[in-house]
């Protein structure tokens, strides 16, 4: 039965196949919540470690791109984490007109030496990416140095030669489904040493900004309803929003007053709404901030609206 369930979905509603998928694999096989959820409580950093822990010589690590996704930053800290110097040993190569022969010298020195490559948007060169399926056919054969590691990074493309994605290690930043996953993926985002060292009231504003950008990020799937205009809105927003609230909150911190209005217009005008060009949603993001940016929010506010005599709760710690 929920099989047929599946099939009737597919024919009638193809758009909400993915959401039906999930629920399938959560409650029909055992332990399906455990591949659903499998990297929900992971931060990038950690699931790009796990899958160099994985990789080898001849299997790259391919980033597919998602909008506002930049792997580079993550891929030159793994790179300190593993005692290499990215500006020594890491090699990046942006592909475009005449960079496929800088590419290939460099996968040469990669492979002789020992170092890391990293090729950017190779979608935009199709024709290059055969060559270089043929490239690491040939370190295969001869060998390559144990420390040498190549990352490739592209737009969905169907020009990507099948083979080259068969023989890599896949990673995409795919925007999780549903409030409860894009809290915890926003969450994680930040590294929990991070998080510790924090004054109390940065935790607790962070938290608010992590709900925050779920729910900006959430409203989409509803179209019209959810904005008036398609926004991409994305984990960069959130990352720019926290480096600017910990800046502020340092400035400020001799008056102990948290700077409200100041941050709501940072967060609300400027990293958020500046993505923002409907005049009905700027309004809607603001009444976002005044809910949330407010002193309240430091005694545990409650994060639900319009719960009153529902039973339900859900306060900002």
């Amino acid at each position: 039965m929920p099989f047929q369930k599946l099939l009737v979905i597919r024919v009638l509603r193809p758009d909400r196949i993915t959401t039906a998928l999930d629920n399938f694999v959560r409650h029909n096989l055992p332990k399906g919540g455990e591949f659903v959820d499998c990297d929900s409580t992971s931060s990038f950093a950690q699931i790009l470690l796990s899958s160099y822990m994985d990789s080898t010589t001849t299997t790259p690590i391919y980033f597919i791109l998602s909008p506002g996704a930049n792997p580079v930053q993550a891929v030159e800290t793994l790179a300190r984490q593993q005692g290499n110097d990215p500006s020594k040993m890491l090699h990046q190569v942006a592909l475009g007109q005449g960079q496929d022969v800088v590419a290939m010298a460099k996968l040469d020195i990669g492979h002789k030496d020992g170092h890391w490559v990293m090729l950017q948007n190779v979608h935009l060169m199709p024709s290059f990416l055969l060559d270089l399926e043929k490239k690491l056919d040939l370190f295969a054969i001869e060998g390559s140095n144990p420390t040498f590691r190549l990352f490739v990074s592209s737009d969905p493309n169907k020009a990507i030669p099948i083979g080259l994605l068969e023989k890599s290690i896949k990673l995409t930043n795919e925007p999780p489904m549903g409030v409860k996953q894009n809290l915890k993926r926003a969450f994680t985002f930040f590294n929990k040493e991070e998080i510790e060292d924090k004054d109390p009231k940065v935790k607790t504003i962070l938290f608010a900004l992590c709900y925050f950008h779920t729910v900006m990020s959430e409203r989409r799937k509803f179209g019209a309803k959810g904005w008036n205009m398609k926004y991409p809105f994305n984990m960069g927003d959130l990352r720019d929003s926290a480096i600017i609230l910990n800046n502020y909150l340092e400035n400020n911190a001799s008056s102990g007053k948290v700077p409200w209005d100041d941050l709501k217009y940072l967060f609300g005008e400027i990293m958020y709404g500046g993505h923002i060009v409907d005049d009905w949603d700027r309004i809607l993001c603001a009444a976002y901030l005044d809910q949330l940016m407010n002193d309240l929010l430091l005694d545990e506010a409650e994060l639900f609206p319009f719960i009153e005599g529902k039973n339900i709760t859900f306060r900002c710690p």
